[in-house]
């Protein structure tokens, strides 16, 4: 810890002219993700992601503005330079870093199938064979379905999680694939009484990448190491364990 502390100081002085001259666009989905980043009734953003991106640039000293971005152009939107950075729950792959460099991670959580409840199945490709599939589209959940379970499994995709979560509710498909901790609130409502976790699918590193980071353009590494540093910042001091503790009951940092 006190490694950490003693990076995030040295890495604070050498970025603080940096974060001072210019607000950084943070760009966020437009799309709900609870419990990591929704609109409230107000129209304010709220959630876990939110409040990490707070106190990341509050530790990092950069002026931040949320910039909710459509998440299948939000890469396309921070090459282009609508948006500085990602703080999407957009996971770190060999893919995206062929586009997009990366932070260190700030959280990794299983993949899982959430299914039917009265449905006999698990993750594996072999029992979801026959069953549908609901998928996000643009996402690494797509992706794995796609090079896992197409074929045997008919997919179907969905603009938003919540989208593919209202057909699983409605009997529409049998499944979806999704991050577990984005699937925790539908799983407790009404509606998620349908269905259950089945389990979690098969690692691979390559499509579902090695935990989520903020996003950057190749070559922005005065803004990537700000990042790092206001990510080490309140891992070290406790404030990513004392926001994490307001919506979790365990870590999620996955180290």
């Amino acid at each position: 810890m006190k490694t950490l502390a003693l990076l995030a100081t040295t890495a604070l002085i050498a970025t603080a002219a940096m974060a001072q001259a210019d607000q950084v666009r943070i760009g966020i989905a437009a799309e709900p993700y609870p419990p990591f980043a929704s609109p409230d009734a107000a129209g304010n953003w709220v959630g876990w992601e939110v409040e990490i991106i707070d106190a990341v640039c509050t530790a990092a000293a950069l002026d931040c503005v949320l910039t909710p971005t459509a998440w299948d152009g939000i890469i396309p939107a921070l090459v282009s330079g609508r948006i500085d950075t990602i703080m999407a729950s957009m996971s770190i792959t060999a893919d995206r870093m062929q586009t997009i460099d990366f932070s260190d991670p700030y959280y990794n959580t299983p993949t899982v199938i959430v299914g039917q409840r009265d449905m006999q199945m698990d993750a594996s490709p072999e029992s979801l064979a026959g069953k549908v599939l609901g998928v996000q589209v643009s996402t690494i959940h797509q992706s794995y379905a796609q090079a896992y379970f197409e074929g045997a499994t008919e997919l179907r995709t969905y603009q938003t999680q919540d989208e593919a979560n209202q057909d699983l509710a409605a009997g529409r498909i049998d499944a979806t694939q999704a991050d577990s901790l984005a699937m925790d609130d539908f799983l407790a409502t009404a509606a998620g009484a349908c269905c259950e976790v089945k389990g979690a699918v098969a690692a691979d590193e390559a499509i579902l990448g090695a935990g989520v980071g903020a996003g950057v353009r190749k070559g922005d590494d005065a803004l990537r190491e700000a990042i790092n540093t206001g990510i080490a910042a309140i891992i070290a001091d406790g404030t990513y364990d004392a926001i994490t503790a307001g919506y979790f009951a365990t870590s999620i940092l996955g180290n």
